[in-house]
């Protein structure tokens, strides 16, 4: 049918528990769930999500699995994110689909069916404010070292192409960052050089021009650190297309790394809902 709505979407560890997020990272909690409320009024039927915290070396993978149901404690902060529960439908279905799609389309793309997979937290902590009743089947997605951008923006299409020729109407998230290079300290900024790349990158999507920032992103990646090298922009850019008209939420730093939520939509928007350009990204 159609993809309704794409997101880039933080996953700040500190936002885990609403209650224990910095002051300088709240405005990201009410953008997600404001997102949530237009989520709601979609009603999809799918949520397709690739994480910059779930990265396999080689493969592509999709995980297949009907149920997802574990207690997530993340490896990474155990001390932020322990024995968070979560309880979401997969896709089978549709998930199977988009294994058999990256296979005919010669990319290295393997299905994961294991009720005992355990998700990350780049997945768990957008869903905890994007679907907050565990109430719409996820399918979620890895990010591949082993696959440069451009491949990586390949499997988009392949992803896109699938998701449009469904009968179900699905949202996109990418999970992740844009500068990540981290240093100890919430509430530190990326530095200059690397914000002003932010910043540019920022200008090129909220200005549609979705190339010049995928073109930015080989550059941009290596020099900010950009999270999973840019493998979840890379997904987007080839997932959204002209069409989509873009909707600046929320930002906020973590760490030397920069969070934005930004939201991709076919239809059109007020002008009240769309960020004046002083007002993204300061």
């Amino acid at each position: 049918m159609s993809i309704e709505l794409s997101i880039i979407a933080p996953h700040v560890p500190s936002i885990c528990h609403e209650d224990q997020a910095p002051d300088f990272q709240k405005g990201i909690v009410e953008g997600l769930k404001e997102v949530a409320k237009e989520i709601a009024q979609i009603g999809p039927d799918a949520i397709v999500l690739v994480s910059c915290h779930w990265p396999t070396t080689f493969a592509h993978y999709v995980d297949c699995y009907p149920v997802h149901k574990g207690l997530l404690t993340a490896q990474e902060a155990p001390d932020l994110i322990k024995d968070v529960p979560y309880y979401y439908p997969g896709d089978a279905e549709l998930a199977a689909q988009l294994v058999q799609a990256g296979k005919d389309a010669e990319l290295s793309v393997e299905g994961v069916y294991d009720e005992h997979f355990v998700w990350d937290y780049g997945t768990v902590v957008p869903l905890r404010y994007l679907v907050p009743n565990e109430d719409i089947p996820v399918i979620n997605l890895s990010v591949t070292l082993a696959a440069n951008l451009e491949e990586t923006y390949r499997w988009g299409q392949v992803i896109a192409k699938v998701l449009r020729e469904s009968d179900k109407k699905v949202v996109f998230v990418a999970s992740g960052a844009l500068a990540h290079n981290l240093v100890r300290g919430r509430h530190h900024m990326p530095t200059l050089a690397e914000h002003a790349m932010d910043k540019q990158f920022v200008e090129f999507v909220m200005n549609k021009e979705y190339q010049a920032a995928y073109a930015m992103l080989p550059q941009f990646s290596s020099m900010a650190k950009v999270e999973s090298g840019g493998r979840h922009l890379a997904m987007l850019f080839g997932i959204i297309d002209e069409d989509s008209t873009p909707v600046y939420y929320a930002d906020a730093q973590s760490s030397g790394s920069w969070n934005p939520l930004i939201t991709f939509r076919k239809t059109r928007v007020s002008s009240k809902e769309v960020k004046s350009k002083e007002e993204y990204v300061k």
